[in-house]
C-alpha cells in the first residue's frame, strides 16, 4: 500500500505559478513511476504528466507542455509539479498517482493503483 498526500493547491491569478507536492508513505517510493492527473467539474479525469521511478524520463499532456514541470526527490519520497503561466482552463482538482508496478502504460488513469485526495487549483482571470 502507498499513501499519497498532495499539498500546494490554491488560488492563483492567470499567468501565475503554483507548485504542487505529493508525499508518499508506505511502500518504497522509488518502486513506482508516478503521474499527475486533473479533473475539472463535469469533466473526465485527464492525464497531465508522468515521471519514471528514477526521474530519467518525463512526459506531458500537450495542453501543459512547456508550462508545467514534473520532478521527484526519492530521498524525500516526494514528487512535484511546477505549474507556470496558469491559464483559465487549468483549474481542476489535481491528483498525484502511483502507477501499477506491472504496467508500462502512462496515460490511462486505470494504470495507476494509488491516488492522493487531490487539492483544488483555481485560476482567477
Amino acid at each position: 500500500q502507498v499513501h499519497l498526500v498532495e499539498s500546494g493547491g490554491g488560488l492563483v491569478q492567470a499567468g501565475g505559478s503554483l507548485r504542487l507536492s505529493c508525499t508518499a508513505s508506505g511502500r518504497p517510493f522509488n518502486n513506482y513511476a508516478m503521474g499527475w492527473f486533473r479533473q475539472a467539474p463535469g469533466e473526465v479525469r485527464e492525464f497531465v504528466s508522468y515521471i519514471t521511478w528514477n526521474g530519467d524520463k518525463t512526459d506531458y499532456a500537450d495542453s501543459v507542455k512547456g508550462r508545467f514541470t514534473i520532478s521527484r526527490d526519492n530521498a524525500k519520497n516526494t514528487m512535484y509539479l511546477q505549474m507556470n503561466s496558469l491559464h483559465p482552463e487549468d483549474p481542476a482538482v489535481y491528483y498525484c498517482a502511483a502507477r501499477r508496478t506491472n504496467s508500462e502504460q502512462r496515460y490511462a488513469s486505470d494504470e495507476y493503483a494509488y491516488w492522493g485526495p487531490g487539492p483544488p487549483v483555481t485560476v482567477s482571470s
